[in-house]
């Protein structure tokens, strides 16, 4: 099966939430509710409810920036150390824990900052190419439904989306 993109414009924010709940009660064969993205020109409180909660993964990232940080800062801090011209002075420790653990814990906090914004960065799809389904009437007054499923299911939520009042269809290939 052909994987095709729909994306759906609706007047407002109710005959859009109109139109997912119909695809949460399973109306519409073939698509979950995690096949669909909303585009809107503003945030509405209610949309986290309608769309349920959605993983992120961004902190799983700043939790492996966090450890890099610590592992690499600690390693890097006490190679540099013990390499730069090692003359051991009688009972001075050659790799100091006390200042090593204030700037281990500030590579912590670097690495977990550089990990959490590129996390971001590709979590939000902000590198990707622009999509060729995209209409400025988003950003205008009209809230979009994008949706990705089998070709087979185009009928059912074409169906769907009439019944709610949707003012322009377009679709696309994946």
């Amino acid at each position: 099966m052909s994987k095709r993109r729909v994306l759906g414009l609706f007047d407002g924010f109710d005959p859009a939430f109109a139109a997912i709940n119909d695809i949460k009660a399973g109306n519409v064969s073939g698509v979950k509710l995690d096949d669909v993205e909303v585009l809107s020109p503003i945030e509405h409180p209610d949309i986290d409810e309608v769309l349920e909660h959605r993983k992120s993964h961004v902190p799983k990232w700043t939790l492996f920036g966090a450890l890099f940080g610590m592992i690499g800062g600690f390693l890097f801090l006490a190679s540099a150390q013990a390499n730069f011209l090692v003359q051991p002075q009688g009972g001075k420790p050659v790799i100091a824990l006390p200042t090593n653990i204030v700037l281990t814990y500030e590579m912590l906090i670097l690495s977990a900052v550089i990990f959490t914004v590129i996390a971001f960065l590709v979590t939000a799809r902000l590198f990707r190419k622009r999509n060729p389904l995209y209409s400025e009437q988003i950003t205008v007054d009209q809230v979009g439904i994008e949706i990705t499923l089998d070709e087979s299911d185009l009928a059912g939520l074409k169906e769907s989306f009439a019944k709610h009042g949707v003012l322009e269809v377009r679709e696309g290939a994946l």
